[in-house]
């Protein structure tokens, strides 16, 4: 048994935090379908998570772990045949996730208020970059632009140099896939009681300032702004850093707790910097003392006189929080990520054992598992219309109309 196995998804979404949120549902047994655009529409229907199209697709679809755990049926919903099959889906569907701009839904006829008509069960998720009102609802955006008009940008990066793009790990995957996840597992409970369904708002903006929340304690408390490079956590104090070792590699060090820098203090052998460890005050502005530049650049002296590794042996030992920064093959060849099933293998018939992530929801009784390696662009769509009622001569027709498509 799965945690979510029942749950059927529709899944509209074609870029980073949608895709993400199904993969998240798929992988603990709810039952995804894709709805995709047929070739003939053109690359601008489609997204980076589109399925590729036909068997010379296969290999690259099967290596795309965001698609995983999902079926692929290839539908123009422009056309009004395609949203009637699409609205035949909905009637059984739990949950649909889509990430067009607010009106695109309204426009084709299968917004939330239209699918609540079909299916007055269905929770109905949509996200964007701004959220379905405001002044800037209608703008396109991606996950650069959101994480800087949420004001985490802008902190991000060494003191007097310019923000560092931390990939799109904030507003697409930690932020905006994340909270829809949340959002759709929150909405199943409440409709196991209500037997309601309704509408999620999700915006990739919002969900960026959210994870701010702790730093916009101290603004809305002591008005200071933060700036990049002299926050606690930001790389301002030694204590909590990346420093650079003897082999051109880097270590990082996140003694916040006093006890936790007194043992880093003694390992390096410096315990008169013992008493300067983290204070409350810290997070509001940077090292105004010039002990600390003087305990930074030891630091930084002494950590150039052994590798990375060992260091790493020497402090972990020591009960002193330490960190190897990793390149990514090296991420998904150490022990402890091996150990916790972090990278898994899936067998493929033609591929024979495919690596991918693993799942980082880790449950007891009832954990996730991949079923089902990424379909290449319409695989399911026959199979899915013939389970709709669909004979195999109205198939062929419709596929002829362009309304449909399938390998």
């Amino acid at each position: 048994m799965f945690a979510l196995e029942g749950v059927k998804v529709l899944d509209l979404t074609r870029q980073g935090p949608g895709p993400f949120c199904t993969m998240i549902l798929g992988d603990l047994g709810a039952e995804v379908v894709k709805i995709e655009a047929p070739p003939a529409l053109g690359a601008r229907k489609g997204g980076l998570l589109q399925s590729p199209a036909g068997e010379k697709g296969r290999r690259e679809a099967i290596y795309n772990a965001h698609n995983r755990n999902k079926k692929s049926i290839a539908v123009n919903l422009r056309v009004e045949e395609g949203r009637r099959i699409f609205c035949q889906l909905a009637e059984n569907a739990d949950v649909i996730v889509e990430a067009f701009r607010p009106g695109v839904v309204d426009r084709l006829g299968i917004d939330y208020e239209a699918m609540k008509r079909v299916n007055p069960k269905v929770i109905y998720c949509s996200i964007t970059a701004y959220g379905q009102d405001g002044p800037y609802k209608g703008l396109p955006a991606h996950d650069v632009n959101c994480i800087s008009m949420a004001g985490a940008l802008n902190l991000i990066g060494e003191m007097n140099g310019k923000p560092v793009i931390p990939l799109n790990l904030l507003a697409d995957f930690g932020g905006g896939g994340m909270s829809a996840v949340i959002g759709i597992l929150s909405a199943l409970i409440v409709r196991e009681k209500t037997g309601k369904g309704q509408h999620i708002d999700i915006s990739l903006t919002d969900s960026v300032i959210s994870l701010l929340t702790f730093d916009a304690g101290d603004y809305f408390q002591h008005g200071v702004v933060l700036k990049r490079g002299e926050h606690v956590v930001g790389g301002a104090y030694p204590y909590y850093n990346v420093y650079e070792t003897s082999d051109q590699k880097y270590i990082t060090i996140g003694c916040m707790e006093p006890w936790l820098w007194e043992n880093l203090c003694r390992a390096v052998g410096r315990e008169d910097f013992i008493p300067f460890h983290l204070e409350s005050d810290h997070r509001l502005h940077k090292p105004d003392d010039k002990k600390w530049d003087e305990i930074s650049s030891f630091l930084r002296q002494i950590f150039l006189t052994k590798t990375r590794d060992e260091w790493f042996e020497l402090l972990s030992q020591k009960d002193i929080p330490v960190g190897k920064v990793y390149s990514m093959d090296e991420a998904f060849s150490d022990p402890q990520v091996l150990h916790r099933k972090m990278v898994i293998e899936v067998e493929d018939p033609n591929e024979g054992k495919v690596k991918q992530v693993g799942m980082a929801i880790k449950l007891s009784e009832t954990p996730g598992a991949v079923r089902r390696l990424s379909p290449i662009l319409g695989e399911h769509t026959a199979e899915i219309l013939t389970a709709l009622g669909y004979r195999k001569e109205k198939i062929n027709d419709l596929f002829q109309d362009g309304v449909i498509s399938y390998p």
